[in-house]
């Protein structure tokens, strides 16, 4: 079954093998950032509906824990836009958590809508949730993130120290900085006192890893990662999960190992290694799904993402990136 709205699982320094539902199948976002993976905001909104119902989404991780059933870290709502959009993500954690009771519900969010405290009280069901916040100098914030109306720095952070207040899970800050555009002094310097404030479990500090909406977007230089993140206390992004089965490829059929590579990539261009790492499956059985995928047009090969850092970096002999599709 090729899915719509669960992706994956991807390897995330964060959350370790991760599986992926997307609450608003395509680019629709508070927020329109130079940085984003998936590409440029289609609907800039701040509008709460349901973009996706909640039961399409579940029905379809039901069938993927009974088909499938790869060992998981956490499934994360995420996807092709800001997921708390979605007024039934509640809903959707909930019934995550019915359908796969031993594995973590994580939730990335940009944090723009924790102003409404009905969204914060959905989101308190959540095990991690992973925020954003990339600047808290009003300027920048509007040139990296590129919101919508009404969406400030200040109104973020207030939120995001709300929540904190009712949330008894773990956060993980993660700030991402793009080379001549939120990198300042200034910014730093807010962080730092913001930070202990919000008291996050964990802080990631990142750059650009692979081409963004924009062009414009570029990566800082390594020593000013470095700096960032011994002025912030914040980790270094390294695999952290536990899950170490293989999964057997003799259980599968070449198109249920063809569908869960293709659906890994559709969100994250990864190499072999990280594949196999990703999904459990070995080496060689994804390359063979890659080499069936590249002729029949289903992945396609990209250049190495510039800038990447910390276990999530390939080296040389790791081989290409693959992607979905072709563009």
């Amino acid at each position: 079954m090729k899915y719509k709205y669960v992706f994956g699982p991807v390897l995330s320094g964060r959350l370790g093998r991760s599986l992926g539902l997307d609450l608003t199948s395509a680019p629709i976002c508070t927020m329109d950032c130079l940085y984003c993976e998936v590409g440029r905001t289609a609907v800039l909104t701040t509008e709460r509906k349901a973009y996706v119902p909640a039961k399409a989404i579940l029905d379809e991780l039901a069938h993927w824990q009974e088909h499938v059933g790869l060992p998981l870290d956490a499934v994360t709502l995420g996807g092709s836009g800001e997921p708390l959009l979605n007024t039934e993500f509640g809903e959707v954690i909930r019934g995550a958590r019915r359908i796969m009771p031993s594995v973590p519900v994580a939730v990335l969010t940009n944090a723009s809508l924790l102003v409404e405290p009905e969204v914060r009280r959905e989101l308190g069901q959540a095990d991690i949730v992973l925020p954003s916040l990339d600047s808290l100098v009003d300027e920048e914030f509007a040139a990296v993130n590129r919101p919508a109306p009404g969406v400030t720095p200040q109104a973020v952070a207030e939120a995001l120290l709300a929540f904190r207040s009712e949330f008894a899970g773990r956060i993980f800050l993660e700030v991402l900085l793009v080379a001549g555009v939120n990198d300042s002094e200034e910014n730093l310097r807010r962080l730092k006192a913001f930070v202990p404030q919000l008291r996050p479990d964990r802080v990631d500090v990142v750059t650009m890893t692979r081409p963004g909406a924009y062009t414009e977007a570029r990566a800082v230089p390594r020593e000013s990662l470095e700096r960032w993140r011994r002025e912030l206390c914040a980790d270094i992004t390294e695999a952290v999960g536990q899950s170490s089965s293989a999964l057997s490829a003799n259980l599968l059929t070449k198109q249920e190992i063809q569908e869960i590579v293709q659906n890994s990539v559709r969100r994250r261009p990864q190499t072999v290694a990280q594949l196999a790492q990703a999904t459990g499956l070995s080496a060689e059985s994804v390359r063979e799904a890659l080499d069936i995928l590249s002729r029949t047009g289903g992945v396609r090969t990209i250049a190495a993402p510039a800038g990447e850092s910390g276990s999530e970096q390939a080296s040389a002999q790791d081989g290409p990136y693959y992607s979905a599709g072709r563009r």
